[in-house]
This record gives C-alpha cells, structure tokens and sequence, in this order.
C-alpha cells in the first residue's frame, strides 16, 4: 500500500485577503493532496494529506510562490495523523484567540481589472468598485480579523449570483476575494451638487464630475481611505480657489496624472521614480522639475509655489482612472490636483455625512459611494534620495504592514510627536507604525489618534503594557496616552534620541554599540528645558551622551519666529554680534515697529527660550539671503533654500562658509558647540556683493555638510566609533542628505539614512519604542520615569 503522510501547516505574515487561500487550494490539488485550508486569528492553516513527496513539495515552495501581495513571514509544519478523505476544500475561518495575523495595505487596481474596466464587452465595464485578489481596498474596510467579507465594511453587499459563482471557483481571479462585487450588487457611484446637495439623477457621475471639473469646479471625491479634494491643475482660477478655501497658504499641492507620459516633460524621471509611481503602493513621488520645461501650462503657477518638486501621484482606484477618463472618453483635465480632504490641520474626511458638513464650504460637488471608510488612511508621500526611497509620510499602500525589530520589545505603545504624528505598536520582533495621523493641534485628530490605535490594537493582538512619551510636558500626545494609562508605566524619552534610535532599529542595529548621531530638525525637547534640534548625540537604544550641539540662540516669540523667519534671521545677527542693516533682506522684510519692539525682546530676553535648532538656522538664512520671509506652511522656508541650492551647487566649493567649533569643557563636561556665527557674517557679505542667492543657499548646505563630517571625525578620534546616523526633518532635504553621506563615506563611515521611515517625526514612534523597551524597569517605576537619559562621556 502506497504510503500517506499529513501535515498541519500555519503560515504567518501578510497572508489574508491576498488571494493565499485560493492559491493553497490550487497548489495542493494540483499536487493531487487531500485536506483543508482556513482562516485563523494567527494566519492561514491546512491540512494536507497525501504522498509524501507531493506533501514536502507542497511545503517547501509554499512561500516561494506566493500571490503577488502576500508576505510570509513563517511557514511550519509538523506531522499529524493520517485522517483519510478525498478533496481539498476551503472550510469557514475561524474566530478567537488572540489576532496574530497580518492585514494587507490597500492596493492600486491591477492590469487585469484595468483591462475589464475598459472593455465594452466584460460585466463590469465601467464598474467604479472593480477588484479582485491582487488589488483593491484592504486596510481601510477592515473591521476585524480573520479577514473575511463579514469583518469588512463590504458585509452590507450581499454577492449577487454570478459574483458568488467567480467567488467559488477556484479557477477564477476572484475565488475568495472578499471585496468582489459587479455593478448588480455592489456599491454605488453618486454625484452629489447643489445646496442642499442633491444627487443628479439621469446622468452618468463620472462623466458629469469630469465635465465639472474641466469647467473649474472643486470636488470632493472619496477615495480609499478618505476623500479628496480635487480641481483640474492647469485651471488658474480653480487652483486658487481650493487654496483660498483650504486656507491651505503656500503649501503645494499634489497631482494626479494618468500615466508617466503626461509629466515626464516637466519632471526628472529616472527609473527608481518610475518604479515608485508605477508600484502596487502609488504614493506621491516628489519630483524635480525640469527647468524651463514644456508643458508648463498643464500646471498653474499656483499648485505649488517656490517648491523644486512637484508632488505626483498615479490613479490607484477605479474611480480615479475613470475621473481621468479611459481610452476613447471625450477629452478631460489631463492633471488633477488632488489633495486630503480637510482644512489645513484637520483630519481627513471619510464619513459621508460628515463631508457634507465640514466639506460644503470647501467643495462645489461630491462624488461619493455607499462603501464606508472604517480605517482612516491618507495617500504616502517619498522621494528619491541617490537613487533609493526616501519616505517622508508612511501611510496608504504601507499600512498595517509591520517593520522588523532588531530586538524583541514587550507589548509597548509609543505616542509619537505632536507634528506628523504617527504612532507604533509593538511585540516581540515586530512593530506596526500607525497610518499617518496627522497635527495633534486639532480635537478632532486627537479623537483619530484614539480611534486608530484602537483598530490598530483589534486588527494585530499588541495589548500595550508599557507606554512611551515625547518627554516634552505639553505634547498632547503625551497627555492623551498618560491619561489612559491605568496604571501602567509610562515612559518619556528624549525627542532627538527617538530620532536616532528609530534610524538605528529601521537598519536592525541591535544596540551593542553607539552610533555617532546627528539629529537636525526644527523643535524638541532637551534636558535642559532649552528648544534642541542641531545636536550630535553618541547614543545607543539605553541612553546616550551629547557630545556635540549648534550654539544656543533665542527663539523669539515661539511660534511668531517659525512663521516670520526674519525673526529668526534677527536673532541669530544678534547673537553673532551683526548689525541689523537696512540693506539686508531680513531687516527690510520686519515691519519697523515690530523690529523696535524685537529688538527690546531680545535685549530684555522676554519670551525667549533658547534653541540649538539646524531648523531654525535654515530658516535664518533662508530670510537674510533673501529667499523666503514668510512660512505659510512647516519647513516651508528651507524647502525653498534647498530649491535655490539646487541651481547653485557647482560653484558652492569656491568660497565656502565654515561653523566655528568650541570645544568640550575641562573633562569633557559640556559638549562641543559649533558657531554659525563666521557662516552668518559670510552670508551677509555675500548678500551686500550681490551674490546669487543660488550661491549662497549652495555655500551653506556645503558648510553645513562641512560640519557634520567635521563632527563626526572628531566624535571618532575621541571615542572610536565609526557609524554615523542621520535623522530629524532637515535631513529630508536630498541636497543636505546626499552631501552629507557622500562626505561621510570618503572618511571611511557607514551611514544610516532613513529609507522605509520617515526622518521626520512621522517615524519618532519607532524610536520611542525601541529606548523604552531597552530601558531598566523596577516594581515601583510609573509616570514620569525618563529611560535613556544623558551619560558623560569617558
């Protein structure tokens, strides 16, 4: 008798809603095998029964071979006995238990769907929700675990008969694919215009929110995990209105474009941002224009002013493809801006009714459907750094994805930052950076703060034990985990070493060794009660010293400073002992009294904490070369030094500006303080010759660069440590990052740059998470305990 094996296989990962079970079932009855395959709060298990040689083949390549959007983390198998029977089938998932299985990130439409949406003679021709195992919505419908249609928000939709014959067949694209549905069953398109909004009965939505928009109007249209407001990007007066509403200021905005073709002739377009555009994630691709490119006219001056890039997306849900028309359509806007669906500082839209009320000021029509939105999730945000990805907002096509951890962590959660927050989860080797969240100014991103990390909690099994601060005392972040914590510990850490540690975890570094760490940003927190954010910290996940920091100047007025560089610019003249000329830029653009009234703040130091922020010295130069005055958004003054710095980055080696460095104190007490003050007196002797503004952007990023390679060799010489780490906002200025790694690397440093997390406080949690794990814990630790605190050096 022929001999018979069976075996129990569970397979972890991304492994639900991906197509795996159809494609189990297919592999063991093609291999001839007996059995079952489920769905289970841990993953996927079967049962397969049969020859033994076909059981081990069935094994061995089962994660090699996996659908295209699944991700396998673990594949074990044990014998079990032989039980008998013939056919393989899929049986009923199963409930209970602690979730350990992973939900897919939603996923841009699939060639195969694209082909049917386009094609007059297939039944979902047209069809505004078409989908099947390789794409379409995931994390953003999902209400529980396992995933199955009845823990979706496609649970309302009832299959209709040929939807559930293709959702049976094992041979078809859509067998288990929970979101199928066709235009007799499915959710429904509807346009909605007019006060009060109305829908349009008698007319095709899609074709009447394309006429609309190619008249001007501004739509809010619902996308995947929340809506956007879209307009056409060459209609001048469009562009202006949605920035008026929006009280959006300067800020650019994102475009969508059908396909590379229709803004290859006004951007860089080289293969890694190809790839990323065309990728199954589609997020925004920050793009370099092309200088004096044609086609100009395809996008009005007012989609995104003074910025080098322009931000663009591809379609990425069948609505968007039809908004852009498919081939044979009457001509149309061939770029949309499309951006979040909020005012400036709010969350995004994703409840119907509340799109009407917090939209209607902002938006001329809806197009909207029946599918709810249970998952916030806005559109992620990257760009090419030396030829690879750098994230600057990881959210749709990345979340509820897990990150490895070097080192195994408790169940922690860690709160973020108050700016770009997003929050993490983590247990054992895996943390689950939350989608973006956003600006906790807001009440209503505080209430998305909670909601979030409750979903994120149900979908992945994490019942946080240990919780995790900004140490800054008003971070509403802070407060809101503190005032859940029930009792147990919350830990603050340090805001720059949250910055270090996450670029340190992102690169698995285990922590055995100290990294040189150079953390540039605009605000944190430092021990000192000063505002840190020029800092060098030798640091690992328990602690860390800091060995080097941009000298202290005032920051006037707090905010006031942030939104008027020139502030900064005064101040950091002041304190470098130079004249506030009328012919500099800085001292023309403040209006007389307030540089009256300036000028005795800072003599009286009222309202001044001091600051070592990189942020804010950007932001100095920024206003003394002339370049930016006014901040109508974050960073928004260095973003355009760095545009003035691209065009003069071949002439910046002659002349260059250098920092004055100061050293440590007598046994190494104080750190090392670098002066900008010779840099500053170079700019203004640039600016009073006349000099390019290009020039003088270009001269300080090198001197700035300068700097960090300076540091590092001496961080070296003094306590031989040979990896360099660089995290915080300012380091998501390419310009910055790439002079900086090429000039480390020359001197013989391995270099940690941020690629899949955001160096910006969007990936703060992970750093979080990581120093509070590694902390020492005792009976009698609670609220307040501060881990990783500063060391002195030996």
């Amino acid at each position: 008798m022929e001999a018979v094996e069976r075996r129990r296989v569970v397979v972890r990962g991304v492994v639900q809603g991906v197509g795996f079970r159809p494609y189990v079932y297919t592999r063991a009855t093609g291999l001839g095998l007996a059995g079952h395959v489920t769905n289970t709060p841990e993953g996927v298990v079967a049962e397969v029964e049969g020859a033994p040689a076909a059981v081990s083949a069935f094994c061995e390549r089962l994660a090699a071979e996996a659908p295209p959007l699944a991700v396998v983390d673990t594949v074990d198998h044990h014998e079990v006995p032989v039980s008998g029977g013939a056919g393989f089938t899929i049986v009923a998932s199963r409930s209970g238990g602690p979730a350990r299985t992973l939900v897919s990130p939603d996923a841009a439409t699939c060639a195969d769907c694209l082909a049917e949406l386009a094609d007059p003679a297939d039944r979902r021709h047209r069809h505004p929700f078409i989908t099947c195992t390789h794409c379409g919505p995931r994390f953003t419908i999902v209400t529980g675990v396992p995933y199955d249609r009845a823990h979706t928000t496609m649970a309302r939709f009832p299959m209709c008969p040929d939807c559930a014959r293709e959702y049976a067949d094992p041979a078809d694209r859509r067998f288990h694919a929970q979101p199928v549905a066709c235009p007799a069953c499915g959710p429904r398109l509807r346009l909605l215009a007019g006060t009060p909004p109305r829908e349009t009965a008698g007319t095709d939505p899609v074709a009447e929110a394309r006429r609309l928009l190619a008249g001007g109007a501004i739509l809010a249209v619902k996308g995947l995990g929340g809506y956007h407001l879209a307009c056409d990007a060459a209609h001048a007066g469009a562009v202006a209105e949605l920035r008026r509403r929006k009280a959006r200021g300067d800020k650019p905005f994102a475009l969508m474009a059908r396909e590379p073709a229709d803004i290859e002739d006004l951007v860089r377009l080289g293969p890694a941002e190809r790839d990323l555009l065309t990728g199954p994630d589609r997020p925004i691709v920050l793009l370099r224009r092309r200088p004096g490119a044609t086609g100009q006219e395809r996008v009005a001056d007012g989609v995104a002013p003074g910025s080098p890039d322009l931000g663009v997306m591809l379609p990425y849900t069948p609505v968007h493809h039809l908004l852009l028309g498919l081939p044979g359509d009457p001509p149309g806007p061939r770029l949309l801006v499309m951006t979040s669906g909020n005012l400036s500082g709010e969350p995004i839209v994703t409840d119907d009714t509340e799109a009407m009320d917090r939209l209607g000021r902002l938006a001329d029509a809806w197009l909207t459907h029946d599918r709810p939105i249970h998952v916030p999730c806005d559109d992620s945000v990257v760009r090419v750094c030396d030829g690879e990805a750098l994230t600057l907002r990881r959210s749709r096509g990345h979340a509820p994805l897990p990150l490895p951890l070097p080192l195994s962590v408790p169940a922690t959660l860690a709160a973020g930052g108050d700016l770009k927050n997003a929050f993490c989860l983590g247990e054992g080797r895996k943390a689950w950076l939350s989608a973006h969240i956003g600006d906790m100014d807001d009440l209503a991103t505080q209430y998305a703060f909670e909601r979030a990390e409750q979903q994120l909690e149900s979908i992945t099994g994490v019942a946080p034990g240990l919780l995790a601060v900004d140490r800054h005392p008003g971070y509403r972040s802070g407060r809101l985990v503190r005032a859940r914590a029930a009792g147990r510990p919350v830990l603050g850490v340090q805001h720059h070493h949250a910055h270090i540690a996450s670029a340190m975890a992102e690169h698995g570094r285990d922590g055995a060794g100290r990294v040189i760490g150079f953390a540039f940003d605009g605000t944190g927190y430092g021990d000192d009660g000063a505002v840190w954010g020029g800092e060098v910290l030798l640091a690992d996940y328990a602690g860390y010293t800091r060995f080097a920091h941009l000298a202290y100047v005032p920051l006037p007025g707090g905010d006031a400073a942030v939104h008027r560089p020139y502030r900064m610019a005064l101040s950091h003249l002041r304190a470098a002992g130079l004249d506030w000329d009328p012919d500099l830029p800085c001292t023309a653009a403040c209006p007389p009294e307030e540089l009256r009234l300036l000028g005795r703040q800072l003599e009286r130091n009222l309202h001044c904490v001091p600051t070592s922020s990189m942020g804010r010295l950007f932001d100095a130069v920024s206003s003394l070369a002339g370049v930016c005055h006014h901040a109508g958004y974050e960073a928004q003054a260095a973003v355009e030094l760095e545009s003035a710095a691209l065009a003069g980055c071949g002439t910046a080696a002659d002349g260059g500006y250098a920092f004055a460095l100061r050293p440590r104190g007598p046994g190494g007490e104080t750190p090392v303080t670098a002066d900008p003050a010779p840099v500053l007196a170079a700019v203004v002797a640039d600016v009073r010759a006349g000099g390019p503004t290009s020039l003088i952007a270009a001269r300080f990023h090198a001197a700035v660069a300068d700097l960090v390679g300076t540091l590092a060799v001496l961080a070296r010489e003094r306590h031989g440590l040979d990896t360099v780490a660089l995290s915080g906002g300012v380091f998501a200025n390419t310009v910055l990052s790439s002079a900086c790694a090429r000039l480390l690397r020359e001197r013989g440093f391995t270099v940690l740059r941020h690629h899949r997390v955001p160096p910006n406080d969007g990936g703060l949690a992970l750093g979080q998470l990581m120093v509070a794990a590694s902390a020492p814990r005792h009976p009698q630790q609670g609220e307040g305990h501060v881990p990783g605190g500063t060391r002195q050096s030996a």
